[in-house]
């Protein structure tokens, strides 16, 4: 199994040097795009993909900066290519994605609904979906922002991807010391204090053996003068891509002995 994963970007919401916090896994030529915010068209055109080239889309949670391309992905699918793209969200989360986002911008004959411009595969947390060969996912609802559902995903049993969370040191030593997770891409607000966001000085308590498994996503514009200043973790370079295959990546890294 071939499994990749390519950021389309690693910016926070306000991050005007990065893309949104978007990414794009692939496993044996099937493209699942994890969130799709403002900036997601652009970067996916940006490395040669169309909306045509996905083969679903998954969401963590309901902001622009990991929904605010969805309008234009379906008036695509729809008007361009002529078919419905399969769209993963939390059960809990189709409804409010529909009327609360995309329904004033979608919505053109007033029996229109979500289910009308994506093949709307809702998820239950807690439980494992396969979401094309390859790939499967867990939704772990996470806290973010209060009275919002956020959550974040374990790929494949051993790929944590937060989907932006406060700090939660019980989880993510749960993650590795009980459910044997070998990568976690973690949000990072660089400052603080991290009140909607994990922030680099929380994540520095981490104890040493996960942080050696965490490499950090979602920072802010100065995000380079902290290089070499996040203990054993590290920073995830947008559009590049990284293999997630669980020996080949941690060889990569170095967090095998």
């Amino acid at each position: 199994m071939d499994l990749k994963i390519q950021m389309l970007g690693t910016g926070s919401a306000f991050a005007k040097a990065f893309n949104n916090n978007n990414a794009l896994l692939t496993v044996d030529g099937l493209n699942v795009l994890v969130d799709c915010g403002i900036t997601a068209p652009k970067a996916l055109y940006e490395l040669g993909y169309s909306f045509n080239d996905l083969d679903a889309i998954l969401i963590t949670h309901i902001h622009a900066d990991h929904i605010g391309g969805l309008e234009e992905l379906a008036f695509q699918m729809k008007f361009i290519f002529g078919r419905k793209p399969i769209l993963y969200l939390a059960d809990a989360l189709v409804g409010t994605l529909w009327e609360n986002s995309l329904k004033g911008g979608l919505q053109q004959d007033p029996t229109e609904t979500l289910e009308d411009f994506f093949d709307v595969r809702p998820l239950n947390e807690g439980v494992a979906h396969e979401l094309v060969p390859g790939l499967s996912v867990e939704l772990i609802a996470t806290k973010h922002i209060p009275n919002k559902r956020s959550y974040s995903l374990l790929f494949n049993e051993f790929f944590f991807y937060s989907g932006d969370m406060v700090f939660d040191a019980d989880l993510l030593d749960d993650l590795v010391d009980n459910r044997g997770v070998q990568v976690i891409f973690h949000d990072c607000q660089l400052h603080p204090p991290g009140v909607v966001h994990a922030c680099l000085p929380q994540l520095l308590t981490l104890r040493q053996s996960v942080q050696e498994r965490v490499y950090l996503m979602h920072y802010g514009d100065d995000q380079r003068e902290f290089i070499g200043h996040t203990g054993h973790m590290s920073f995830i370079e947008q559009q590049k891509a990284y293999d997630l295959n669980p020996l080949t990546f941690a060889r990569q890294f170095g967090i095998m002995e």
